[in-house]
């Protein structure tokens, strides 16, 4: 199996990272004379004990990803090769602890012999089958749970996906779990958000909103800084016929009417109004049922989206 083929941060690409590392720490360590190079030895042995770090993603990352296919020979047969090679490191270090230094090097090039058998069964048998089995959505997740554990390298590797892979909204189904939100929050159809937030909200966008409900009642309208028409508290409760001037009450019950019916769901208009271009919208507001449930009332000032033209596409504050 070639690391190559594989995205950086994949599990199985950073255990063919990590052979890499073990080859090359048990080469310098087969070079190093501890009689004459100890701390040398020694520093190469401690990161090639790290491989801990490795057995210990496998036994609590991959195999139980395995076990959940129905796989439970990695379990069974494979844990038993990291228990033996487990029982030899202690050796090693009972043989550095007593200054046994020709018992330490042997047991390491024993470690060694056994290191790179379970490696070669790793390349041929385990990842292979693995990569067969297990599909790429729980790979992204034993990634996840990789972190609590480590690796043998000196720097972590990519996160898998990468994470400046992007990905579009609309696609993004991770539940998150790490948000808090306060706890006077209210859950909306996606999100949680305070009264205060909703205000917040409502105050910032740069337009008009009213609701008007099924029984013609105004029953919310934003308090925005800049409204294209002015509003006061006390339109809240009135019928939306008293709202308009007489002009344009006709109009507006037709809109009623036909949204009420069922036969419209909105009604645009734009004109000018003290110099600006207003831009008014009404949407029918229906339930989960389709019942009709009222109206909202957009109005906008479009002066300057008006005169938009070509693209903007860089931050231009200056």
């Amino acid at each position: 199996m070639d690391k190559n083929q594989l995205k950086a941060g994949h599990p199985v690409h950073t255990y063919l990272v990590e052979e890499e590392l073990i080859i090359s720490l048990l080469e310098e360590l087969t070079n190093t004379n501890p009689n004459e190079e100890f701390q040398k030895f020694y520093n190469l042995f401690n990161h090639l004990a790290t491989v801990e770090r490795r057995f210990e993603r496998k036994e609590n990352q991959l195999f139980p990803f395995l076990e959940q296919k129905g796989w439970t020979g990695p379990s069974r047969n494979m844990w038993s090769f990291h228990d033996t090679i487990r029982d030899i490191f202690r050796i090693i270090r009972k043989n550095i602890d007593e200054k046994d230094l020709d018992s330490a090097k042997q047991n390491v090039e024993y470690a060694g012999q056994n290191l790179k058998n379970l490696m070669d069964v790793e390349k041929r048998v385990l990842f292979p089958n693995a990569m067969d089995i297990l599909t790429d959505e729980e790979w992204i997740k034993m990634r996840e749970g990789e972190d609590e554990i480590g690796w043998m390298l000196s720097e972590s590797p990519a996160k898998y996906p990468e994470e400046s892979q992007y990905v579009h909204p609309s696609e993004d189904t991770t539940v998150r779990t790490d948000v808090v939100y306060d706890e006077n929050a209210s859950h909306f159809d996606e999100g949680y958000m305070t009264i205060e937030q909703v205000n917040l909200l409502f105050r910032t966008l740069p337009l008009d909103l009213t609701y008007v409900d099924e029984n013609d009642r105004v029953i919310f309208y934003n308090r925005g800084e800049e409204r294209v028409f002015p509003r006061s508290a006390g339109i809240i409760g009135r019928e939306v016929r008293f709202c308009h001037p007489p002009k344009s009450v006709d109009t507006v019950l037709k809109i009623l009417e036909e949204f009420r019916k069922g036969t419209q769901n909105e009604a645009s208009f734009w004109f000018n109004y003290r110099d600006k271009l207003i831009y008014v919208r009404y949407f029918a507001v229906r339930d989960s049922e389709k019942n009709y449930r009222g109206v909202i009332e957009m109005s906008q000032d479009i002066s300057e989206t008006k005169k938009i033209e070509g693209e903007r596409r860089l931050l231009e504050w200056e």
